[in-house]
């Protein structure tokens, strides 16, 4: 059997599994893993996300727990004995992941830490030897993704990037649907997100708790003072650790696009924004739009933490504009056509999503699985994850140096612009190195 499987098969057999664990009779229909096979697995950052992939991993039923790092003790201690609870496997905590990869020589890590530690936290797990599945964005800045692909191939490893909506049934449908021509020809994308919230107001800082290596935490970026609104889970709104809305949301969208598109990459990208409504400590935009210029359509972006959209039948998605009418594929929403001739019905296929979260990793795990039992290259493989990545980080840059910059995808430059390509990379906090590239 081709092991370029039929991916809508899969899920869909997947997807009929509920909430059960994965069977080896699921595995076998994704040519999943021999019977019996079992990686020594490990997690490094133990908080909300990365357990649920452990989960997941662990319902698989090809993994054993063999440790599991975070540099918060108030978060690894418990999600240790949850593990062991579950499962009977009893992981070696570790706060270094350095340490942990020598001693426990995992096969297969897991990487659900802050983004600004994917880079280092997925090529020393390479260079260990193990395959990598990898939380989005895969990177803070573009040439550590560079690196990051530059490591899965010289070591031929699997890196699967946790973009799960690949897998997940009506995106599926919904791109079959799309590159069927039922839209007719698509001239313009549109990418939002739209929540409600307020001004907000500052967060003092204060010492790390008990437990928790702050200098750990911030690794290779900027030391700041210790702030609860940045940590556990508030990262995201802070620039020298990820890249706001659009490195978080934004990703899992841009890569809709790029799995729609034929283009690998965008010509141009231009961004605006600002903060016009926050009033607290973070300092990501509150309100951002990005124009992405491909050869044969234009790609946009929006957010804004503020307002909501009830003016529209959604708050999350992406819009393909088509000359047969507009298709909206969303999140809880699945995905419908509005057709532009009167007279003609709605087209619409509601989500099949995994709890919790309504995610879909239980899917893409099986197929991370498959990959490395098979040599074959993931459906979310880590050059797809880098180049979506590319599109979130290029919007970001954009809005930072404030013009717009011309991207040559190819050599990943941008075009007659010093100053912007100074910042495809950034300097590490000592001793930590920037990786380095070819």
């Amino acid at each position: 059997m081709n092991p370029n499987m039929n991916r809508r098969r899969f899920v869909q057999t997947a997807a009929g599994a509920g909430l059960a664990f994965c069977t080896p009779a699921i595995l076998s229909a994704a040519e999943g893993p021999k019977s019996g096979k079992v990686y020594r697995t490990a997690l490094i950052g133990t908080g909300w996300w990365g357990m649920n992939i452990l989960r997941e991993a662990i319902q698989a039923g090809h993994s054993k727990v063999v440790a599991m790092c975070d540099v918060d003790q108030n978060q690894l201690k418990p999600t240790v004995a949850e593990v062991t609870k579950l499962c009977g496997d009893a992981p070696k905590p570790y706060e270094d992941f350095r340490e942990m990869l020598d001693e426990a020589k995992p096969e297969i890590v897991i990487v659900g830490t802050p983004d600004h530690w994917h880079a280092l936290n997925t090529i020393a797990a390479i260079e260990a030897g193990a395959h990598v599945y990898v939380e989005k964005p895969i990177s803070h800045t573009i040439y550590e993704g560079r690196a990051m692909v530059q490591a899965a191939r010289a070591h031929d490893r699997v890196v699967q990037v946790g973009t799960h909506r690949r897998v997940s049934p009506h995106n599926i449908s919904g791109m079959e649907f799309l590159k069927s021509g039922k839209a007719g020809k698509i001239g313009m994308v549109r990418a939002f997100v739209h929540y409600a919230g307020g001004p907000g107001e500052p967060t003092p800082d204060s010492d790390p708790p008990p437990g928790l290596n702050w200098d750990l935490w911030c690794g290779p970026a900027p030391w700041r003072p210790f702030n609860k609104g940045l940590h556990p889970r508030g990262f995201r709104r802070f620039l020298d650790y990820a890249n706001g809305q659009l490195g978080d949301w934004g990703i899992h969208w841009m890569d809709q696009i790029l799995w729609w598109t034929e283009e690998k990459y965008p010509k141009s990208v231009s961004s605006v924004g600002g903060r016009f409504i926050k009033q607290d400590n973070t300092d990501v935009p509150d309100t951002q739009s990005v124009i992405f210029q491909f050869d044969s359509f234009t790609a946009e972006w929006e957010h804004r933490w503020y307002a909501a959209n009830n003016a529209e039948k959604h708050n999350v998605g992406v819009y393909f504009y088509g000359t047969n009418g507009t298709f909206h594929l969303g999140w809880q929403d699945g995905w419908t056509f509005y057709p532009s001739s009167r007279g003609q019905s709605e087209i619409h296929e509601p989500p099949q999503l995994n709890k919790p979260d309504d995610q879909n990793i239980r899917d893409l795990w099986a197929d991370f699985l498959n990959a490395i039992q098979t040599g074959r290259r993931p459906v979310c493989d880590i050059e797809i994850g880098h180049r979506s990545t590319n599109m979130s980080l290029l919007g970001m840059l954009s809005l930072k140096i404030g013009r717009s910059v011309q991207w040559d995808g190819q050599q990943e430059v941008i075009v007659g612009d010093d100053a912007a390509n100074g910042l495809l990379r950034r300097e590490y906090r000592s001793p930590w190195v920037y990786p380095k590239t070819t």
